[in-house]
Formats: C-alpha cells, structure tokens, sequence
C-alpha cells in the first residue's frame, strides 16, 4: 500500500548545477564557431529541466564584459543583451572593465557636455537589468567604500533547492587601466583577494553553503583530461593567483573572465573555469549538497560546454530548444543591424586577415597603416592586442567585418610628442609581453651591461633624436593612459582630446573606401623587415 501513495519523495541530497559565462561581448547570434546567447538559452533550458525533474536547481552566472561587441548589441549600448539575460534569468553577473565603454547615455563615449555622467551607460543597463550586478572591489575614491549605484552591490545570496548560496563579483586589478581612462575617474581598484575573503566571510556567517565568485579576472589552461592537472595552466595568471591567495574552504567556485581563455580546473581545492569570449563555450560545475547537513557532499567540474551550432542535438537528456525570449531579442537586434552589416566597401580581400599574437601581423600593420595614411603624423602606435577584436574575411569586406575588427567607439586623436618622451614610451613597452603595433617607424633595442640603447627610425630613414617633435596618431583610450602605452609621454594635465575627431572605425572604413580595388594581406606582413628589433633574451635587468 504504501508504495502507491503518491506525493514529494523525501531527499537528503540534492544537485545544484552552476553554469558560468564570461566575456559574452554582445554575441546574440549564431555564427560557425560560436552559438550565441540563443544557442546557451537552449543549453541553460535543457539543464533546468534535468534539474526540475531530480528537485535541484541551476544558476547562471557571468563574470563580466556582457555588452560591447557586436554591432546587434553596439547599436542599443547593450540593452539588448541585458533584456536576453533577463528572459535567461541570469541569477547574478559582474562588472568587467568593457562595461564602462559606453560612457554617459546617448551618443558620447565619454563625457562631452556638462554634467555628463561618465557612468550613465551602465547605471541604466543596471537599472534594467533583472538581476544584480556584482563589484565588490570597485572603490568610489570620494567614499573609500564600494560603489552604490542602483542595482549595483558587492554580493548577494540567493535561495536554490533550499540552499543559500552566496555569490560575490570582484574584476581586475587593471580593469581602470583597460577601458577609457575618462569613464572611470574617481574610482579604485581594491585587492581581489583581501575583497573576496572580507565578503565570503560575512557570506558564510549569513548562511551561504555555497560561496560562488565571479571573477573578472583571467588565466589559461590547455588540457582538459584531468581536472586537478594543472601542468597545463599558467600558473602565474591572475585568477590563479586569486585562488591560491584564498583560505582553503573559503570559497567553493570562481567563475573567471577577462582574458578569453578556457580554464576547467581545480587549484587550492576551489574549481575554476572561464571560457573564449563571444559565447565559444560555457563552464559548469555540479555541486551534491546534504539537505540535513547543508554541505557540500562532492562536485563535479565539466570540460568548456561548447555551444557552436549542430554541436548537440540534446543536453542531458532534454532536446535543445531555444528560448523563444531570448530568440526574439536576437532576431530583432539582427534585424536593426544587417543592412549596415552588409554594406560593401568597395574593396576585395585576397586572403584573410588572421587575427594572431603576433607584433608582425598583417591584421595589425593593416590596422596602423590605415590609420597613419588617414592623418598628417609621422606614426601610428596602436595596441594591436586587445584592441583588435576580429580578423577581416577574404573576399568583399563589409562594415560588418570592420565593426567586428573594431567595435570601440574610441575618437582618433594625433598628438605631438618630443622624441625623448617617445624612446621613453618604447622603453617601456620592449618590457612588455604585448607590443603595442607601430607604422611609420622601426625601433631597434639593444643591451650592453645592462644599459637599454634605443634606435628609432622614421620609414623615409631618419633617425629621431631626442629634440625631434613628432607627431602621433593614436586614439582617445591610449591617449588617456589605456594599456599603460603611451603613458609615460602623457604630460602633465594629459593631452588635449578634440571631440570633433572622427571614431577610429570610421577613420578605418572611410580608409578601405577610398583604397585600391584589392588588397593582399601578404602585403602587410613585416617579418622580413620588423617594425620591433628587440635582443633575444634580454635580460631582465636591462635598464634605459
């Protein structure tokens, strides 16, 4: 008789499944490699009902840089991707460094006009949003505390299958440093891992059994056969540090960002992934949890969830089926975009221009050409890695391929420098593990007794000397101190920015119009002649 009695099963366990993205970058749709945010809503749907049918729950959560990216969310500064998220039911997303690239509402990127709010794009997107946006270690100066904005907190903690769970945001020691320096004055960065063990705590003494954080901050890992093999990652890379930083048991799961790279791994007992941006991939991990006890019982960590089309017919167990909501949003912010998209340019690519780490590449001398042959400078300095988004298609560009390339709204600004305060810059930067890209001039570094020596040679063969002026051709975020480039040339009061500059991209595409009817990327590559002529194995202490 009993086992025909009908009614809830009791449980002692039960599965909460955390789903993590990051560096979503405004993909709404579709393309070969990627599934967009329509294609994650058909995987966070399947996963929920699995859910629903064992009683356990699934959140999702982001770790930042959501909106800027594409030109369907671009041309609504994000607010279609937060009405997606929305219809998602996103539980909770931090606040990366690219979320301040909008500036204030309407059509400046940054502060123009008086009173101007260099924060008015994102407050409004928060405000919109259905879920909290998470920054505990975004400092407003004037205060010393986290920033209070609508909608914007240092953590949360929210109901699952009857358990609490505590979810904290922090991002980047330099995300102040790698968006535009005019939209976040005032503001300060407080140590990542002293932030997140203040909040955990104060999470577990209100609660949370499961302390979740959402990190835009990044790292790379390769092999994902053994999760507690960490013989792949760089260890060195800030999310690591992060957990290795931490109190043991503090913290149960970091949901990393930032840097675009896939990690699925476990470091100091604390489960971590992040993924390529542009929705290439998911992470996820499942967490077993003891009702009576409320603990942890076991987690599993999965391997990155790709979610490029016709990869999966069905996700565990249940067929995937795309949000209608989610779809919607997409098709219409599509439907807003694709007549600019598909505006042809006039010119013919022969082959591809690959997007590469590479300082010679030709996606990158394209990039500073363009740009030194569209105004009166000598040179053209730009950081080719990170400030180049996409690589160019072969065959007939469109503005959609340029927009991918480039979809900041960043103003072309040309500034006169001494040629001292240049080698100073190139100083700086032969250091550096990322080359800014550079047209118009080689340098060529040298290294005796520790002594740096730096030759700089205009393209028609002068060599700059220290009294010389030249003038610059760059844009406002590195004229304002962006990926620490031009900083040390950056005199005192800054450089004067003129507003009536055309953006960057449109400087590219007005380029590309007016060139010639084909172009080879064979043409742009500078390995047989390098822009950066730096000793192999410089040694570290090599001072100029």
């Amino acid at each position: 008789v009993a086992a025909c009695v009908s009614g809830p099963v009791a449980r002692d366990e039960v599965t909460i499944s955390i789903i993590g993205t990051n560096d979503v970058h405004g993909a709404l749709v579709a393309n070969d490699q990627v599934g967009g945010l329509v294609s994650v809503s058909a995987y966070v749907d399947a996963l929920r009902q699995a859910r629903a049918a064992d009683g356990g729950a699934v959140l999702l959560i982001d770790a930042g840089d959501m909106w800027q990216g594409t030109l369907e969310s671009n041309l609504g500064e994000g607010a279609a991707v937060v009405e997606a998220y929305n219809a998602m039911g996103v539980t909770a997303a931090a606040i990366g460094n690219h979320e301040f690239d909008f500036g204030p509402e309407g059509r400046h990127a940054i502060p123009v006009e008086p009173g101007e709010d260099p924060r008015g794009n994102l407050k409004r997107r928060a405000s919109e949003a259905q879920f909290p946006l998470l920054t505990a270690n975004l400092i407003d100066s004037s205060t010393g505390a986290p920033v209070d904005w609508d909608n914007v907190q240092p953590s949360v903690i929210v109901e699952a299958a009857g358990i609490k769970v505590g979810i904290v945001g922090v991002m980047t020691a330099n995300a102040l440093t790698t968006t535009i320096a005019a939209n976040v004055g005032g503001l300060e960065i407080a140590p990542l891992a002293d932030t997140i063990t203040t909040a955990a705590r104060q999470l577990r003494d209100d609660g949370a059994v499961l302390v979740v954080v959402a990190a835009h901050a990044g790292g790379k890992c390769t092999d994902f056969s053994d999760h507690q093999d960490l013989s792949s990652c760089n260890m060195s890379a800030e999310v690591m540090r992060l957990a290795n930083a931490l109190e043991p048991g503090l913290v149960d799961y970091i949901i990393g960002g930032h840097n675009h790279n896939p990690i699925a791994h476990i470091a100091n007992d604390i489960p971590i992934t992040s993924n390529y941006a542009n929705t290439y991939s998911f992470g996820r991990v499942d967490f077993q949890v003891d009702l009576d006890q409320q603990s942890v019982v076991s987690r599993q960590v999965f391997a990155p969830q790709q979610t490029a089309p016709g990869t999966r017919d069905e996700y565990e167990g249940f067929p995937l089926v795309p949000n209608p909501d989610v779809e919607s949003v997409a098709k219409l912010a599509t439907a807003l975009a694709e007549a600019l998209k598909q505006e042809k340019l006039g010119v013919t690519l022969t082959g591809p221009f690959k997007l590469m780490p590479d300082i010679e590449s030709a996606i990158g001398n394209l990039m500073t050409r363009a740009m030194l042959d569209s105004f009166d400078a000598d040179i053209a300095v730009h950081n080719v890695f990170g400030g180049i988004r996409a690589g160019l298609p072969a065959g007939e560009l469109t503005y959609g391929a340029v927009f991918e390339m480039f979809p900041f709204d960043n103003i072309v600004t040309v500034h006169e420098v001494s040629g001292r305060d240049l080698r100073g810059v190139i100083a700086r930067q032969a250091g550096a593990s990322r080359l800014p890209g550079l047209s118009g001039m080689r340098v060529f570094v040298s290294c005796n007794d520790a002594q740096m020596t730096i030759e700089m040679r205009l393209d028609d063969g002068r060599v700059i000397s220290d009294d010389d002026r030249i003038r610059v051709v760059a844009n406002d975020f590195l004229a304002l101190g962006g990926d620490d480039i031009l900083t040390s040339a950056i005199p005192e009061g800054g450089f004067e920015l003129r507003y009536d500059m055309p953006l960057t991209r449109d400087a590219l595409v007005d380029w590309f119009r007016a060139g010639p009817d084909t172009i080879r990327p064979e043409d742009f590559r500078t390995h047989s002649a390098p822009k950066w002529n730096l000793p192999d194995g410089q040694p570290a202490n090599c001072q100029y």
